[in-house]
């Protein structure tokens, strides 16, 4: 390192020469430094800005994108598709019982129904295709959960399924009733649901269909939750509104978990 020195002054005032400049330059770099913090401040503050409008953005065409969303025609319905790739529809009331009885049901179609009173029909459309024991499975859970064996508490529920042949209206039987004649196959499935989310939305169903299109999901099965409390965790959960959640909610109260892990006090 090389120094000047100035021969006129003396040892001391060369040194004092020094010290000012060191000083000053000590000044400068601590304002340079003020300067570096600041502007790095008001660059995470910029890019904190910039973040927030873009999930507002983000948001604001996912709403409107759903604004726009067209309804199936089966989502007027309890509804499913099984792990197998088959459509599942479900009776809300008597009166969408007898609309899809009368109005949905093909001949190369199953239909379910539990044993006890106040149960949905459900379908299963074929379209052609064979029924798969996975389906079938997941069609009576359906049946079984969204029958008043959940109010009731219960556990499990005796479900069968039959021809669409013998499903007949006789003449006086109320709205949402039906005959059933012939040959009955049973099943008897544990009471329980999953809801879950994917990209296109909330589904859900059986656990292993609603398992087999996301990892994001939870179960549910009959409990002391109120349906207050269980939309408020899902809702936090998938980020989603409480009413695209409900509709696959059975009436009644609940206990819930996520995935096959703990239970969620």
């Amino acid at each position: 390192m090389k120094v000047a020195l100035f021969f006129d002054k003396s040892i001391e005032d060369n040194a004092s020469v020094y010290y000012e400049k060191a000083k000053r330059a000590k000044r400068k770099l601590e304002g340079l430094k003020k300067a570096i913090e600041s502007t790095e401040a008001k660059i995470k503050r910029f890019k904190e800005g910039k973040m927030a409008i873009e999930k507002e953005e983000a948001k604001r065409r996912q709403e409107a994108g759903r604004a726009k969303r067209v309804k199936k025609w089966y989502e007027k319905f309890r509804w499913f598709f099984s792990s197998e790739g088959f459509l599942c529809i479900g009776g809300r009331d008597a009166t969408t019982n007898d609309i899809i009885i009368k109005k949905y049901t093909d001949k190369d179609d199953l239909v379910f129904h539990t044993q006890i009173i106040g149960s949905p029909f459900f379908v299963v459309k074929s379209e052609g295709k064979e029924i798969g024991k996975a389906t079938i499975e997941e069609a009576a859970e359906a049946t079984a959960a969204y029958s008043r064996a959940w109010r009731q508490g219960l556990t499990s529920t005796e479900v069968y399924y039959i021809k669409p042949e013998q499903v007949k209206k006789e003449l006086g039987l109320p709205k949402g009733t039906f005959m059933i004649y012939g040959k009955r196959n049973y099943l008897r499935p544990a009471l329980r649901i999953a809801i879950g989310k994917t990209p296109e939305g909330i589904i859900g169903g059986p656990v292993s269909a609603v398992a087999s299109k996301t990892k994001n999901y939870f179960i549910i099965t009959p409990g002391d939750k109120k349906v207050s409390e269980v939309l408020k965790l899902l809702s936090a959960n998938f980020k989603e509104s409480p009413d695209e959640i409900q509709c696959f909610l059975p009436s009644g109260k609940y206990a819930v978990k996520q995935k096959i892990e703990n239970y969620i006090n």
